[in-house]
This record gives structure tokens, sequence and C-alpha cells, in this order.
């Protein structure tokens, strides 16, 4: 037993080199780079396999250990950030852009990309909201680009970016939304040409947006947000995570 204990420590030392080994797989996670692995010497990677082949229940403890203690990391970091939602909104708000009313004490932030069907379904709901609860519902926008799946998410947020520099960020947002099936710079003018907006300044400003979009983006990881819409309410009464569906639930029970 001493000596399996022995072996086993050493085998936590070094799971991370071992990505590539297909027993392994729910170790990617602690996978080092291709560069270390090959570095691994390699009587003591033989030494390793076999207590893994003797004693896989104990893998597989270390991955649920694991799991565990990055759950409690993730809700002690959510907790923290749903209270400063709650007690002092503008350190979430920062200059990002904001709809609905000023004076509400229901705020709605929503993570969205503008190239995703569900962000768009989603936005024809949130509309509804906003005409129905005018005086109960604050819309705060963060950007998080699925970049992976769609190409045109980052260039939409950008130019969205753009036109909220002149004070059009929501008129760009829903025409977006409108003609998502035809995003491209062609739609990015001319949606900036309707709305009136300065294109030589829109589109040095397209360039710029990158540090804001960024923010946003790390948020969202910070908070291990993984797709869109992702929505956080945060009243008087509650401050959580929250489906679109139960919303207008929330609305229509505040005072």
């Amino acid at each position: 037993m001493t000596t399996f204990f022995s072996w086993f420590g050493q085998l936590l030392q070094y799971l991370r080199t071992l990505a590539a080994i297909g027993m392994l797989c729910l170790l990617l996670a602690w996978s080092l780079p291709a560069q270390a692995a090959s570095r691994i010497d390699p009587q003591l990677e033989q030494q390793v396999l076999q207590i893994i082949r003797e004693h896989p229940e104990a893998i597989i403890e270390s991955v649920q250990v694991f799991q565990q203690q990055q759950q409690q990391k993730l809700n002690q970091v959510r907790q923290g950030f749903l209270q400063d939602l709650k007690t002092n909104p503008q350190t979430v708000i920062g200059e990002s852009p904001t709809t609905g009313s000023t004076n509400s004490k229901t705020l709605l932030l929503e993570f969205s990309d503008f190239e995703c069907p569900y962000c768009a379904e989603a936005h024809k709901t949130l509309k509804q909201l906003l005409a129905k609860y005018p005086d109960k519902l604050k819309v705060v926008y963060k950007n998080l680009p699925l970049t992976s799946i769609h190409s045109q998410a980052l260039p939409a947020a950008a130019a969205a970016w753009a036109a909220y520099q002149q004070g059009k960020f929501w008129e760009y947002h829903d025409a977006l939304f409108t003609n998502q099936k035809k995003l491209g710079e062609a739609l990015y003018l001319d949606i900036g040409k309707n709305l009136n907006l300065d294109l030589a300044k829109f589109k040095r400003d397209q360039n710029l947006a990158a540090p804001a979009i960024t923010k946003d983006v790390q948020l969202a990881q910070k908070l291990a947000v993984a797709g869109t819409p992702f929505f956080v309410i945060s009243s008087p009464s509650i401050s959580r995570v929250v489906e679109l569906s139960d919303i207008e639930n929330i609305l229509a029970d505040a005072k």
C-alpha cells in the first residue's frame, strides 16, 4: 500500500503530460504542451501507465475531486459577481450599452452574439418585454461572439460598437438581428448609412472595438458562460442566472 501511494503521488504530478493517451481523455484540461510531454522519462511514463491500468478508480476519483474543486471556485466567482451586480451594478455595467428604464430596480444582463439564431429569437422577446414593462426593466448588453462557429459574430460586434460611439447602438443592434442572414461588411455600411452615421468615423471605430469586446468576453469566461444568449437578472429580491422564459414572471411580480 505504501508503494502504491508513493507511485500515485508521482502519477498526480505527471498526469498533465499524458493528454495524448486515450484512457486519459477526461484529463485533457490538465494537459501540458507536446514539448513538455516529449521530455518525460520513458521509464517513468511506463510506471505511471501501469499504475493507471491497475488502479483506474484512482484516476476517476482524482478527476471527480478536481471537478468538484473547480465547481466550488466557479460558484464563489459567480456569487461574488451577483453580489456586485446587486450592490454596485455600475461596476458591472461599465461602459456597456443599456436600454429600458433608468430608474428600474430590475437589471437584466445579456451576453449575446449577433450571428446566433437563438439570440435573434431572444431579441424579439426582449423587445416585447421592454414594451410591456417600460418602467420595470433595464437591459445591459454584453458581447460574446462565438467566433469558432460564427464567422461574422466579431465583425458584427465591432460594427455595433462603432455605432455606439455615435449614440446609435440599439438602432444598429436591432438592424443586425433583423438582417441576421445578411451579415457582412456591405450590410454594416448600409445600416450605418440608414442611421445617418458619420461613415468615416464609423470605419475608424470598427478597428478600435477589440478592447471593449474582449473585456466582455473575459467576463463571460470568468463566469464560465459557454453559450448564448445568457441572462443574469438582479432585483431587490433576487440575483441569479435566469432563463429567458422566466423573465416575464419575474417582471410581473416585481413592484
